[in-house]
């Protein structure tokens, strides 16, 4: 008689659980998108480069290590389908592109990069010790992979050589992507840490 009392409730639990962890993933998406636009916007626009320095980069290279490949790559997409509807989740450019125009503009090779680099991230660190060394060494890879498609993508636009795009849209951002790797590299190993500890 207990059981058959109890059972409804245990069974209400558990397809509670179920619908909590099929939203997860969608909720999860969500949030990193908007974590990545938020700091799309934390920019500073060069004279010299149609390319800003933005936050964006350092976002994506916290969610590849805070998040499995297949979903890296999927809040990534996530982002970049928000942008080329229209919303504004771009970084703001001085040609005041949006929408599909901007993903396909001078900094196109940047951001079609995001959801490869992320996966790539994510994979090389959950096939290491997940130690601080291996998560900037994985987040220095995927950020090494986003600086070579944005200047590629800038010199096919711009009809630039090599040379000239390396200068324009690698070189001035290096000081600046060495800081944000060290920084995501810390913040996901201290997560890791504090999530072992309160389990």
């Amino acid at each position: 008689m207990q059981n058959e009392l109890f059972a409804p409730t245990g069974q209400m639990a558990g397809a509670a659980s179920h619908a909590a962890t099929k939203l997860r993933a969608p909720g999860i998406v969500l949030a990193g998108s908007a974590l990545v636009a938020v700091c799309a916007h934390l920019a500073l626009p060069l004279y010299f480069t149609p390319v800003p320095l933005s936050l964006a980069p350092f976002a994506v290279l916290l969610l590849g290590l805070l998040l499995s490949p297949r979903l890296a790559a999927a809040t990534l997409g996530a982002y970049l389908a928000e942008g080329a509807m229209g919303l504004p989740v771009f970084t703001p450019g001085p040609l005041a592109s949006s929408g599909l125009a901007h993903l396909l503009g001078p900094t196109g090779g940047y951001l079609l990069a995001y959801p490869f680099a992320a996966a790539l991230i994510s994979f090389l660190w959950h096939s290491t010790g997940r130690g601080f060394a291996a998560a900037a060494i994985s987040a220095a890879a995927g950020n090494v992979a986003i600086l070579a498609a944005g200047a590629l993508w800038l010199g096919v636009f711009a009809h630039l050589s090599i040379q000239t795009a390396v200068t324009l849209a690698v070189v001035p951002f290096l000081p600046g992507d060495a800081l944000k790797v060290v920084a995501a590299a810390a913040l996901a190993t201290g997560f890791q840490r504090l999530r072992h500890r309160t389990n």
